[in-house]
């Protein structure tokens, strides 16, 4: 598929704008971009696997990033670090069957189930934003196997369950950010191999969400820094909250 320059510019721009709330918030670019482009009447089949390459690069620099201002610790043998070791090994068995899943599920399905569960997600952080939860592993392996699920499928769905997730399971929510950047990098590339097993061959939408994405990765890292712990949980509750009211609407009113 060949795009215009415009068109390739916009895109870049959109790119940019979602990946930056992404990479601050822990989820919205996948999400926020499928939602644009479906408008715009292009097939998941079109950008779909671009927007998992440009996620795969755009992760792994918001982990580094996040790592270099002391958002999260991804020195050798950290929790943290083993925290997206796991997200990312669980999420590539997630993402591999969701890609053959895509492939048959019926679309409105599809969508309303991850709208209502990133939907439900934001109101129990929201309810349960004062309390402290008791950290467990066998939530974590859980957790990205569902988050990389529902990514595999629509190209989102990844950030708001994993970060919410996480801060459920008893992660610091500044580390739960920085974790999902990197654990959803290593999630997306498994994506990209599995839909160019069935067949996927449309390149035209990866260099511009690629190159939006990585400018907009240093900001991020910046902004989580200099925010208040609680303010950040209270913005990614309502945020995780948002996304899927949102995507449930427009499943429902587009069907």
């Amino acid at each position: 598929m060949e795009l215009s320059l415009t068109v390739m510019l916009i895109i870049g721009f959109l790119s940019f704008v979602t990946e930056y709330v992404d990479a601050t918030l822990g989820m919205g670019y996948g999400t926020s971009l499928a939602a644009v482009l479906l408008l715009m009447g292009y097939s998941p089949l079109d950008f779909v696997p671009p927007l998992l390459i440009s996620q795969f690069v755009a992760g792994m620099f918001a982990g580094i990033s996040h790592h270099f201002v002391r958002n999260v610790d991804f020195t050798f043998g950290s929790p943290d670090l083993k925290i997206a070791g796991i997200l990312g090994a669980c999420s590539i068995v997630g993402v591999v069957i969701a890609a053959f899943v895509a492939v048959w599920l019926d679309p409105f399905i599809l969508k309303l189930y991850i709208g209502v569960l990133v939907f439900a997600l934001g109101i129990v952080i929201l309810v349960l934003i004062g309390r402290t939860f008791v950290f467990t592993w066998g939530r974590i392996v859980g957790l990205g196997l569902v988050s990389a699920f529902n990514k595999g499928l629509s190209g989102g769905g990844y950030g708001p369950m994993a970060t919410g997730g996480q801060i459920l399971s008893g992660v610091e929510t500044k580390s739960a950010v920085g974790i999902t950047s990197l654990a959803e990098g290593i999630a997306s590339i498994a994506g990209v191999a599995a839909w160019m097993y069935v067949g996927w061959t449309e390149i035209g939408f990866t260099l511009p969400l690629t190159i939006g994405a990585i400018l907009s990765v240093p900001f991020s890292a910046l902004t989580v820094k200099r925010l208040h712990a609680r303010n950040l949980r209270a913005v990614v509750g309502l945020a995780i909250m948002i996304l899927g009211l949102v995507i449930i609407l427009q499943t429902v009113f587009t069907a």
